[in-house]
């Protein structure tokens, strides 16, 4: 790679080199170097410990700060020209707003520059201009400018303390008004000056106030943008922990979410021997194995409809008829079974053995609900479920053993083999089959 000087140290480095390059110009260049010099402004006071929120208000005060300046000097030298000592009043203002940016410059403090700029704004025009010039029709309405201080204060402040800057713009504007007209003579400017300035005074007044709300406007749209975006993160995480219909019934439930179902059916998957390979594997690997297995078994869970209640360890549970009830419960489960159990089939671990799971299904009636208030959970329980449970528990290595409510529901669509009487714990003997397959004259759509 060849290497040179930077080009800021190079007297030939061209300057501003990607706008000289245009069509345009010298048009683009100028456009240019303004809105440089304008952010170059906006980094008065800046701080690097500033969060993004407080280093838009600066750049905004700044610039807002920045843009008033010239015009009080050009509103001073006017009245000066026709013998008004009255524009005296923005001279001092424009100091003290110069002041207070040259302070802030080294403080980095914008509540400083923030009251100093509102007490300027609020004062000057109205006590320095209004009341000395003769009350409000001689000034040209110049005590205009103070309802800048309220409406910059709703933007940087609370709307409380906003208020209060609104009630103090009333006292002193109509206060400062008043005095104007019974202390101080009329200062007999010419109407066209008068007429102009009044003119001037609600462009200019106008036109910062109308940026001030557009800022404020912009700030809450964005604010806005970000809360929905959030809100939709939240609402995406909610229905990947939950059931749809039991997130959307979670966002305005008053009491505990709790139903019961007549008739469902509940899978139990557990993957055999995996206790034993999990101390043989690094922990990543035994996670990704994990994590690839259940991501698949969720893809089957999602195209058979039903839905996943929990993982325990290596155990995947999933449930037909809850939370919407639905006739066929019992054959949804025997397809996803089935469909589990040929895709384990297929899968394997480099340099491991394939891996085997153990299935088991029972049908009946279970309560449903969300339990806890952190890292809620929807679950099921009842007879059904730990019924299902121990079906998992006793059963063999590569079969899905189901019981004989959930026989009676699959033995005229399903191949189902008598495996027998098994002793179940909680249940006692129990009358047990294997599911094999589904009917060659029954297709796999309902």
């Amino acid at each position: 790679m060849r290497l040179s000087r930077p080009a800021a140290n190079r007297e030939d480095a061209p300057v501003d080199a990607p706008e000289t390059a245009t069509p345009l110009g010298q048009a683009q260049p100028r456009v240019g170097w303004l809105a440089k010099s304008a952010t170059l402004l906006a980094r008065i006071g800046a701080d690097p410990g500033d969060d993004e929120d407080l280093r838009h208000k600066k750049a905004l005060l700044v610039l807002i700060a920045i843009l008033i300046a010239p015009v009080s000097v050009v509103w001073g030298i006017l009245y000066l020209t026709l013998g008004s000592a009255v524009g005296i009043a923005p001279l001092v203002y424009f100091a003290i707003s110069v002041a207070s940016l040259v302070v802030f410059a080294r403080t980095k403090s914008f509540r400083f520059l923030l009251v100093v700029q509102l007490l300027d704004i609020l004062v000057a025009p109205t006590a320095g201009g209004q009341m000395l010039i003769g009350g409000f029709l001689p000034s040209g309405g110049v005590g205009l400018w103070g309802i800048l201080a309220p409406l910059g204060a709703l933007v940087f402040l609370e709307v409380r303390q906003a208020i209060r800057w609104f009630g103090a713009f009333l006292l002193v504007f109509v206060l400062t008004g008043i005095l104007g007209e019974v202390l101080f003579a009329d200062a007999d400017l010419p109407v066209w000056f008068t007429s102009t300035m009044l003119a001037l005074n609600v462009i200019g007044a106008g036109s910062v106030a109308f940026t001030l709300l557009a800022s404020f406007a912009n700030q809450r749209n964005r604010a806005l943008t970000a809360l929905r975006a959030e809100q939709a993160k939240s609402e995406a995480l909610l229905t990947n922990v939950l059931p749809t219909s039991i997130a959307e019934r979670l966002k305005v439930a008053t009491q505990t979410i709790a139903d019961s179902f007549d008739a469902a059916t509940i899978l139990f998957a557990d993957v055999v021997d995996f206790t034993p390979l999990s101390r043989r594997l690094p922990p990543a690997e035994v996670v990704g194995i994990l994590d690839r297995l259940f991501s698949h078994f969720d893809t089957l869970v999602e195209r058979h409809g039903l839905e996943k209640i929990k993982t325990i360890g290596d155990c995947y549970m999933a449930a037909a008829g809850v939370p919407v009830s639905c006739a066929d419960h019992a054959r949804r489960t025997a397809l996803l079974a089935l469909d589990m159990r040929d895709m384990l089939a297929t899968w394997a671990i480099a340099g491991q053995a394939r891996l085997e799971l153990r299935i088991g299904i029972n049908s009946g009636p279970v309560v449903a609900g969300v339990i806890g208030t952190k890292r809620f959970l929807y679950d099921l329980w009842g007879d059904t479920v730990n019924t299902a449970s121990r079906m998992e528990e006793h059963g063999t290595p590569g079969e899905i053993q189901i019981t004989s409510a959930t026989y009676d529901l699959l033995k005229d669509e399903f191949i189902c083999r008598v495996r027998g009487t098994i002793s179940v714990k909680g249940q006692g003997q129990t009358e047990t089959w294997y599911l094999v397959g589904l009917r060659s004259d029954h297709p796999r759509t309902a």
